[in-house]
């Protein structure tokens, strides 16, 4: 009978579902799918806030350019105190005279306005300034891209820590129950000391691994909650298991669009060689003259003695047309265009270089995948067989056709091929991941695998 009862207790740990040993969870645990963790994080990260508020500051930067075309007017008020007069020295009837000139006070004040009429160069930089907002757009686009897959990695691996917990969990009761049923037997009679020694350091040496898998748990659920943006109080828990996400994974690569069109890098050099084009017409436009027109309203006023007293302001007013052609620089603007066409070039040969390099990545990546696949299938069927080792070994151990080392062997071998289907798991959802934010992918399987 008491064979028996370990029978049925051991067959019911080895074969009980994982999430029977997660530990409860608090009731005021947040419980979030990976797409919830997604959206909180592009939505609270300072790191996405940051990036946005770029967007917003090339905005008002393309504003600024913008405000050039309009007129620009400005007031001015001057104030001028004659220490000594300007003396005149006059010869007259070959007699000399000095007449005194001027007078103590001296008021101007009055409105300028100015306004551009042909400047090609500010035409330019205002289309330069909407390429810049561009560039800041893709900017905030690959901090998303980056998010989204720290995100997803960091959910992969609370999940692998959660599951590898629940695997040493089980390993953990087993041994607990192999050295209380040992000790029953030794009060008993039935099995010596030393089988309830070598049980009792079974059990011992586990719980090491138990607290270390505690630990990991709360490193990634950290991890996971900065990338949040959220309190490292509140408790989170993911709404499903590793294993779970197995179902919706195969097939991926079958299905891959592997174009290069939304790699941020590649946009990003495009964007900065769009500008460096924009850059070399800008530097010819430097040779067009240019016109403005402005106007001036001014009042003065002359007196003498008190500065503020018996002032009469005089209005006049003028209207203006200027033309500036630029001649000569020393050759400044000449070398400064042929920098902006080295750098264009120079833009066209990093673009070359890199959609070589990022052909190759993805080549290795879906290599990796498709290998990844094999793995997990190889690392479930390792699994089934070494969990089909430990009952036949069981079986053994309980006729007495085993010894209790050749079972505590086999116990480890079990726990071994499940950590290694887990991590097989992980492996492949981490380099969907990665893959994703090589070809850009702001929604694709990384983040449809939720439920």
């Amino acid at each position: 009978m008491k064979l028996l009862n370990y029978t049925f207790a051991v067959t019911l740990l080895v074969m009980a579902p994982a999430k029977m040993w997660a530990q409860a969870a608090p009731a005021d645990t947040l419980t979030l799918s990976l797409g919830e963790c997604v959206e909180i994080a592009l939505q609270d990260n300072p790191t996405i806030k940051v990036a946005d508020l770029e967007v917003k500051r090339m905005d008002y930067s393309k504003k600024e350019v913008l405000a050039n075309l309009y007129p620009s007017i400005d007031f001015s008020v001057a104030y001028q105190r004659s220490i000594e007069l300007q003396t005149l020295s006059m010869n007259m009837g070959g007699q000399s005279t000095k007449i005194k000139m001027g007078s103590d006070n001296m008021w101007n004040m009055g409105f300028t306005a100015a306004m551009p009429i042909v400047n090609p160069t500010l035409w330019k930089s205002i289309s330069m300034s909407k390429t810049q907002i561009e560039s800041a757009l893709e900017s905030a686009r690959s901090s998303r891209l980056d998010m989204v897959n720290n995100v997803n990695k960091a959910y992969y691996a609370l999940l692998l820590a959660n599951a590898s917990r629940d695997v040493i969990k089980q390993n953990y009761d087993i041994a607990k129950l192999n050295a209380d049923i040992y000790q029953k037997q030794f009060e008993q009679g039935t099995a010596s000391e030393y089988d309830v020694l070598r049980s009792s350091v079974q059990v011992t040496n586990i719980e090491p691994e138990l607290l270390q898998a505690d630990i990991a748990i709360r490193q990634c659920e950290l991890q996971l909650k900065v990338l949040m943006g959220m309190d490292s109080e509140v408790a989170i828990r993911p709404n499903i298991s590793l294993e779970q996400m197995r179902s919706d994974m195969f097939g991926y690569t079958s299905s891959l669009n592997r174009s290069l069109a939304d790699n941020t890098s590649l946009r990003s050099i495009d964007i900065q060689t769009k500008l460096a084009k924009q850059n070399e017409t800008l530097k010819k436009f430097a040779w067009i003259p240019t016109i403005g027109i402005s106007y001036n309203m001014n009042w003065n006023s002359l007196s003498n003695g008190n500065a503020l007293k018996n002032q009469d302001f005089n209005p006049y007013s003028t209207v203006g047309v200027s033309l500036s052609v630029p001649i000569f620089s020393g050759g400044s603007k000449y070398y400064s265009l042929k920098q902006a066409q080295v750098q264009t070039k120079e833009l066209a040969l990093q673009r070359e270089n890199l959609v070589s390099a990022l052909n190759m990545q993805v080549d290795l990546a879906i290599d990796n995948i498709n290998k990844q696949v094999r793995q997990i299938e190889a690392s479930e069927q390792g699994m089934n067989q070494a969990a089909k080792a430990y009952q036949i070994m069981q079986k053994s151990f309980e006729i007495g056709a085993a010894s209790y080392l050749n079972l505590r062997d086999s116990e480890l071998a079990n726990t071994s091929a499940r950590l290694a289907y887990l991590q097989s798991i992980y492996n492949y959802l981490v380099s969907s991941s990665e893959l994703d934010l090589l070809l850009g992918k702001e929604t694709g399987f990384s983040t449809q695998t939720t439920r």
